[in-house]
C-alpha cells in the first residue's frame, strides 16, 4: 500500500515538473518570437534610436551619443531589443505562470489570480510608458541645462542603457502598488483600516524611495513619488471591491 502511495506521489511530482518545464518553454518561445519580430521590424538600431530620442532631444543640435566599447554598437541595441521583447511578451509569460498554478486553485481563487495577472502586466507597462514619455525628457533636459558650459555632454550608450533600464524598472515596479495593496487586504495580512491609517507614512516613504532610485533632482523625484502615492490611494479604493468579488462561498455565508 505504501509503495503505491509513494509511486503516486513520485508520479505526481514528476508530472508537475514536466508541466513546469512545458510552461517555461512556452514562455521562452513567446519571448523569442517577439524578439524575432522586433529584429525584422523595426530592427535593433531603430529601437535603440527610439529609446535614445529623449536624451538626443535634450542635447545641443547635432550632438550624438558615443560608444566606448568595441562591440557596443552591436551588443547594446541587441540587449535593448531583448528587453523590449520581454516587456511586450510579459502578459504571455504571466499567463503561463497562471496556467501552471490554476489547476490547483478553487473557483474563487481563480477569480483572484486572473485579474492580478492582467492588472500587473498593464500596470508595469504603464509605469514604463509613463517613465519614457513623461519623465525622461524633463530629467535629461534638467541635467543638461545644469551642466557647466565647459562640459561637452556625450553620453555613452552602455551607461545610457543601464540608466533607462533602472529607471524603467523602478517606475514599472512602483506602478504595482495597487496590486500589493489589494493582495495585502485580500489575504488578510493587513486590514484596510490600518493601510488607511498609515497613509501619511506611505507618502513620506514614497518620497524617500523616489530620492533613492531617481537622479538627485526634484523633477524626477516628484515624478515617481506622486504616482506612487496616487496609486496607493487607488489600491485602497479597489481593495474592498476586489475582496467582495473574490470571496469564497463559505466567506459569503
Amino acid at each position: 500500500m505504501s509503495d503505491h502511495i509513494e509511486n503516486g506521489v513520485e508520479e505526481s511530482f514528476i508530472s508537475h515538473l514536466v508541466e513546469l518545464r512545458d510552461r517555461l518553454v512556452r514562455a521562452s518561445i513567446g519571448i523569442a518570437l517577439m524578439c524575432a519580430l522586433l529584429m525584422l521590424w523595426p530592427g535593433p538600431s531603430a529601437i535603440y534610436d527610439f529609446l535614445a530620442q529623449p536624451m538626443l532631444a535634450s542635447l545641443p543640435a547635432g550632438a550624438k551619443m558615443i560608444a566606448t566599447g568595441v562591440i557596443s554598437p552591436f551588443l547594446v541595441p541587441m540587449k535593448v531589443t531583448l528587453l523590449i521583447a520581454f516587456m511586450l511578451a510579459l502578459p504571455w509569460v504571466l499567463y503561463q505562470a497562471w496556467a501552471f498554478v490554476a489547476p490547483g486553485l478553487y473557483t474563487h481563487e481563480k477569480k483572484l489570480i486572473a485579474p492580478l495577472v492582467i492588472s500587473s502586466s498593464l500596470l508595469f507597462l504603464g509605469g514604463v510608458a509613463f517613465c519614457y514619455f513623461l519623465v525622461f525628457g524633463r530629467v535629461f533636459k534638467f541635467i543638461n541645462e545644469f551642466a557647466p558650459a565647459s562640459i561637452s555632454v556625450a553620453p555613452d550608450i552602455e551607461n545610457y542603457l543601464d540608466f533607462i533600464m533602472s529607471m524603467c524598472l523602478a517606475f514599472g515596479v512602483t506602478f504595482e502598488v495597487p496590486v500589493v495593496v489589494v493582495v495585502l487586504v485580500r489575504m488578510g495580512l493587513v486590514p484596510l483600516e490600518k493601510l488607511k491609517a498609515i497613509r501619511s507614512y506611505v507618502i513620506v516613504g514614497a518620497f524617500v524611495i523616489a530620492a533613492i532610485v531617481t537622479p538627485p533632482d526634484i523633477v524626477s523625484q516628484f515624478s515617481l513619488a506622486l504616482p506612487m502615492w496616487l496609486l496607493y490611494e487607488l489600491g485602497l479604493l479597489v481593495a474592498p471591491l476586489f475582496v467582495k468579488a473574490t470571496q469564497a462561498p463559505a466567506e459569503q455565508d
